[in-house]
């Protein structure tokens, strides 16, 4: 009786011991130098990185879309040059508060005049267009460097904001507003 008691104290330690050690290997990360170094025995299990998505002439293309604006986005390694609807960014976007939402991409990836841009957007107005092309150009980087998915994806710059414009309802001045109302 004794003997069972020893060895299931025993196993019970064995088992608390084991599960020390795997709770504390899961809270270390390491590093790919360090695992092909051999240093360390086993990585952390990651997600597994996509296939890099590009056509025939080295681009990465995505569509992106805000409010009713719709963005074709085509990326390749370049100078940085940004081109919307054929026109410059400067031209096609005069508030620098635009220029800015779109080249929040590239800060966030530490890729400022890397990648030239072409784009080609429809509908909507100036803000919802630049959050297009903005939306446009987080897909078709992950598409082209699929390792930087995971900041561009923490930023939520991959999320579709599905904000819309509210429709106007019959019996109503606008979507919500009453006729004026008048008493005599």
């Amino acid at each position: 009786m004794s003997d069972n008691r020893q060895s299931l104290s025993d196993l019970g330690a064995a088992l608390q011991q084991q599960q020390r050690e795997t709770n504390e290997g899961d809270q270390v990360e390491t590093s790919a130098d360090a695992y092909l170094a051999g240093d360390v025995q086993e990585p952390v299990q990651r997600a597994p990185l996509r296939a890099q998505e590009i056509d025939k002439f080295g681009r990465a293309y995505a569509t992106g879309r805000r409010k009713d604006a719709v963005a074709r986005v085509w990326l390749k390694p370049g100078s940085g040059k940004i081109t919307i609807n054929g026109r410059d960014q400067e031209i096609y976007f005069a508030r620098s508060t635009l220029r800015l939402v779109i080249n929040q991409v590239f800060g966030i990836t530490e890729r400022e005049g890397q990648y030239d841009v072409i784009c080609t957007v429809k509908g909507g107005g100036l803000s919802g267009q630049a959050g297009a092309v903005k939306h446009g150009i987080s897909q078709a980087i992950t598409r082209y460097e699929p390792a930087l998915r995971a900041p561009v994806k923490a930023a939520g710059f991959l999320t579709r904001d599905p904000r819309v414009v509210e429709r106007k309802k019959y019996g109503r001045a606008k979507a919500r507003r009453s006729f004026q109302f008048s008493k005599r």
